[in-house]
């Protein structure tokens, strides 16, 4: 197959899969499982671009395709412990409730729109793999060590949040600790600094300056759409004062000292 044919049947493939969750989901009650199979889907899907239609240096795309499994399995990892040991998350509570009964239909084409993203977001890498100057150069060193750094940097927010949460003394109260009194969204912040690597890799590849176009649309979706809107309409409904003042001495999405009078 051509790589066109290959993409698209990887698209078809995720419409496929979340046809299927959007069933198991009606059955669970928790939308959240569509998260699970966002992060797994562009993970497999970016390696099987790189393994099966990119001509790059070799070495690079099968270190593209490791690179994109193990964030995958990493990210879906830590969504699918949380599904099991919280309730729904209060973004997907919220939509139900504004959706009213047209909730679940509008929940499939959501979850489809997730097929089509978990797609595009695979391109990145693909174009990355298509980089045909031979491994190691520069770039390639500076696109590992953002890598560790963003998968690093977001697997410690993540579980520094999750042992705050877990911890029954800190109901209704802000974490404010470790990387979190720094940026009010670190793990967005680590999330977004992950699509940094790729441009990195792609540096060299016919078209390789479209692999901006992945750290600008995690930028926007982060910031203006998925990310911090809905996040923050939910921290404030459930923590009311306690979030407005971490709102504002803490930064929304960069790491920064917070402004006097945070929290300690």
């Amino acid at each position: 197959m051509n790589s066109w044919q290959v993409i698209l049947s990887g698209w078809a493939c995720m419409v496929v899969v979340m046809a299927t969750l959007w069933g198991v989901q009606r059955v669970r009650g928790d939308a959240g499982i569509v998260d699970v199979a966002w992060g797994l889907g562009v993970g497999f899907l970016g390696a099987q671009f790189s393994a099966l239609s990119a001509v790059g240096d070799p070495a690079r795309r099968l270190l593209i395709a490791a690179m994109a499994v193990l964030w995958a399995l990493r990210l879906s990892a830590h969504i699918a412990v949380r599904l099991t040991r919280l309730p729904e998350d209060g973004r997907y509570q919220s939509l139900k409730e504004h959706w009213g009964a047209r909730a679940q239909w509008n929940l499939f084409l959501f979850f489809q729109l997730q097929a089509f993203w978990s797609m595009l977001f695979a391109l990145p890498m693909w174009l990355a793999a298509q980089n045909p100057l031979p491994m190691w150069q520069l770039l390639d060193g500076v696109a590992v060590v953002i890598w560790l750094i963003a998968v690093s940097g977001e697997a410690l927010a993540d579980r520094e949040l999750s042992a705050f949460r877990h911890n029954p003394a800190h109901a209704g109260q802000v974490c404010q600790r470790g990387l979190w009194r720094y940026s009010r969204h670190p793990n967005y912040f680590f999330e977004w600094l992950h699509w940094w690597a790729y441009v990195c890799l792609a540096a060299g590849s016919p078209w390789g300056g479209l692999a901006l176009a992945g750290p600008a649309a995690m930028l926007y979706f982060l910031l203006k759409v998925t990310g911090v809107p809905p996040t923050e309409a939910q921290a404030l409904k459930s923590r009311g004062d306690a979030y407005r003042q971490y709102q504002r001495t803490t930064s929304v999405f960069f790491p920064w000292p917070p402004q006097r009078g945070a929290s300690e």
